[in-house]
């Protein structure tokens, strides 16, 4: 399928999940995420959940990382660039929904993109190859290209993977993971 085709499809897929449903899978990806060897490092980048788009509750490894006492980065989108900043969530971070929604940092302690070890990626559907269908703005190739080489790049899935997604550009970046309620794939 195409990638158009796919974010149809895994929007529609997503719409029918209950609260209760999201929050249960929501758990079971945290909980396998807890058996990857990525622990040890530091700075986690982690995207808040968009709760009118039926997303991964990302509270459960929010507390994770938090009880880890992990450095936690989150972002602030601009939509003239499509492009991402980065924040260290602290005590202190006021978060405010913009106009999609989105959870975000009013202001912080700028991180830069080269800190960050690990980043979980918010996704529509992947593949066996670790190719990722979001929501099209190319926010996170964007953001995922700039990072250092050895940064770790999980998505995180509802639903299982795609055999393959056609029309890949040049510029996506593929996952190094992906973890759904039932699997973990590493590509």
């Amino acid at each position: 399928m195409t990638k158009n085709q796919l974010r149809k499809k895994y929007k529609a897929l997503r719409s029918q999940l209950s609260e209760s449903t999201i929050d249960n899978f929501s758990i079971k990806i945290a909980n396998q995420l807890l058996t990857l060897d990525l622990w040890n490092l530091s700075f986690y980048h982690l995207f808040l959940s968009i709760e009118t788009q039926k997303e991964i509750n990302t509270d459960f490894i929010l507390n994770i990382l938090s009880g880890k006492d992990k450095n936690i980065v989150i972002s602030k989108s601009d939509f003239k660039t499509n492009t991402l900043s980065n924040y260290l969530l602290t005590d202190a971070t006021t978060l405010k929904l913009n106009a999609y929604n989105i959870p975000e940092p009013v202001d912080g302690i700028e991180i830069s993109n080269n800190n960050i070890d690990v980043v979980f990626v918010p996704l529509l559907a992947f593949d066996l190859k670790g190719h990722r269908v979001g929501y099209g703005k190319g926010f996170y190739d964007t953001f995922l290209a700039s990072c250092k080489p050895k940064t770790i790049k999980i998505g995180l899935s509802f639903f299982e993977a795609e055999a393959e997604i056609e029309a890949i550009y040049e510029g996506d970046i593929s996952l190094d993971y992906c973890v759904t309620p039932e699997k973990i794939y590493k590509f």
